[in-house]
C-alpha cells in the first residue's frame, strides 16, 4: 500500500512541475454549404399484425322447439249459397280465418257473414276458453264455404284482443260487433252461426 502511495505521489509532483504554453489559437474549420433539398418524408414501416380469419363451423345446440301437428277431421261445415243481382256466375269459395294463440287456448268461431255491394263482412270472435297451454303456441281457426259471384271482395273483423305475433296482423280486430254498425246499415245477413 505504501508503494501505490508514493506512485500517485510522483506522478501528481511531475504533472505539476511542468510548464504548458499556448503557442497558437485554435479554430474550427469552415465549411461552405451550398444546399439543393427536396422535401422530407416521414419514415414508412411494415408491422406485422396478427392474422385473422373469420370462419364458421357446425355444432350442436340446444335450442327451443316448437312442433304443431295438424291432422284432418271430418266437421260440419256450413254452406252458404248467395244470390247477388245482376251478378255472375258463382263459385265455390272457403272463407277462413285463423289466429296463433299462446298462453291460453281460444277459440275462434265465424258469428256472421254480411254481404253490400261487392263486399262480404266476415264477423268472427276469439274468446278464451280458459285451457292453460304453457309456452306451446297453436292455431285456431274456423271456416265457412260461400256458392257467391268470384269478384267480391272479403274484409274479415275479430271481435276480441288481438294476441301477440306478426301472423296475428292479417285481420282486423275490434272491441265490439256495434263497432262497425255504420259499414253495415245497408249490409244484408247472409250467414249467421246457429
Amino acid at each position: 500500500m505504501k508503494k501505490l502511495i508514493l506512485l500517485l505521489f510522483l506522478g501528481t509532483t511531475a504533472f505539476m512541475s511542468c510548464d504548458i504554453d499556448q503557442t497558437q489559437e485554435g479554430e474550427l474549420p469552415s465549411v461552405d454549404v451550398d444546399i439543393d433539398a427536396e422535401e422530407g418524408a416521414l419514415p414508412a414501416f411494415d408491422v406485422d399484425w396478427a392474422d385473422v380469419d373469420v370462419t364458421t363451423r357446425t355444432e350442436m345446440v340446444k335450442v327451443p322447439k316448437v312442433v304443431v301437428v295438424m291432422e284432418e277431421v271430418e266437421v260440419e261445415v256450413p254452406v252458404v249459397d248467395v244470390d247477388m243481382p245482376d251478378a255472375g256466375e258463382k263459385e265455390e269459395m272457403a272463407i277462413a280465418v285463423e289466429a296463433e294463440v299462446r298462453g291460453t287456448m281460444k277459440d275462434l268461431e265465424i258469428e256472421e257473414v254480411y254481404a253490400t255491394d261487392n263486399n262480404l263482412y266476415v264477423i268472427s270472435t276469439l274468446k278464451d276458453n280458459g285451457t292453460k297451454m304453457g309456452k306451446e303456441t297453436a292455431r285456431v281457426s274456423d271456416r265457412i264455404v260461400l256458392n257467391a259471384p268470384e269478384d267480391l271482395n272479403v274484409k274479415h273483423y275479430i271481435v276480441g284482443e288481438r294476441p301477440e305475433g306478426t301472423f296475428n296482423r292479417q285481420y282486423k280486430y275490434i272491441n265490439a260487433k256495434s263497432d262497425l254498425n255504420d259499414r253495415m246499415k245497408n249490409g244484408k245477413m247472409i250467414y249467421k252461426r246457429s
